[in-house]
């Protein structure tokens, strides 16, 4: 017989196993289901109880880049639940780590939200003067994939599109809010897959 703490135990892990199938569902809903769902087992990640997967979706006719998304990244049982996703002109596994860390200090912290900005601690990919991640709104997709209800009184979930930014555009949009930097964005037409890319301001 189980005990209350196993029952317990046994309802959390059914209740992540939901969440993260509707998660997927959701995903596939607005971009296919041309993926494969990986993971990333080093460092510190197992000490969460979230069954953390990384959606990589592969390029398609209409959208021609690789896109990294999160399947996990909260519960129901956090406060506003997020998911997030990162764009790249390449396959790139390293992602897998970043994308991972930056759960795993949301799951730490649980501070991130739109607007704010989060510390890769290295470059995004190689060489890159972007080691910073904007959480912004997802321009590229809308409100169909940014708001989900999954119905039963649970509370919207939101994804949102984890931008790499430069240390520059990080101190700017501190010192000059988030309008500010997208309006540099949006003047200098920049190309959020180039690595190479140079600060907007």
């Amino acid at each position: 017989m189980l005990s209350q703490i196993d029952k317990l135990i046994k309802m959390q892990f059914t209740m992540m196993s939901i969440y993260n199938k509707l998660i997927k569902e959701h995903y596939i809903s607005n971009w296919g289901s041309n993926f494969e769902e990986k993971i990333w087992t080093t460092g510190p990640i197992n000490e969460l109880d979230n069954k953390l997967t990384i959606l990589e979706f592969k390029p398609t006719d209409n959208r021609k880049m690789w896109a990294y998304a999160t399947c996990g990244m909260s519960t129901f049982s956090h406060e506003k639940p997020i998911e997030l996703h990162l764009f790249s002109a390449i396959q790139d596994n390293s992602i897998l780590e970043l994308l991972t860390s930056v759960v795993y200090f949301y799951n730490i912290d649980q501070n991130l939200n739109l607007g704010h900005t989060v510390n890769f601690g290295r470059p995004w990919q190689e060489n890159s003067e972007c080691s910073y991640g904007l959480i912004s709104l997802p321009y590229l997709d809308g409100p169909d994939l940014e708001l989900f209800d999954p119905g039963n009184n649970h509370k919207t979930i939101f994804f949102y599109w984890l931008i790499p930014i430069t240390l520059q555009e990080r101190n700017f949009k501190i010192q000059n809010g988030l309008d500010a930097l997208e309006g540099k964005f949006e003047e200098s037409q920049f190309n959020y897959l180039n690595s190479d890319r140079t600060s907007v301001v």
